[in-house]
């Protein structure tokens, strides 16, 4: 996800979006340990949009 589409998301949705995609991430590292992922690269891809999105929101934050 890019950052011109995280910024047109609203700060309660970005909120429970983080809170998805951090349980997404976390589960795809449990089932990476158990057995390995097709394409890891979508572990470095999801931390980085975590990151992208805690943030904007943190921006968000500071600017009001």
């Amino acid at each position: 996800m890019k950052i011109a589409e995280i910024r047109e998301i609203a700060t309660e949705e970005l909120a429970e979006r983080i809170q998805t995609e951090v349980a997404n991430y976390n589960q795809m590292v449990l089932n990476h340990a158990i057995s390995p992922l097709e394409n890891p690269s979508q572990i470095k891809k999801l931390r980085r949009t975590i990151a992208r999105m805690k943030t904007e929101l943190r921006q968000r934050e500071l600017n009001k």
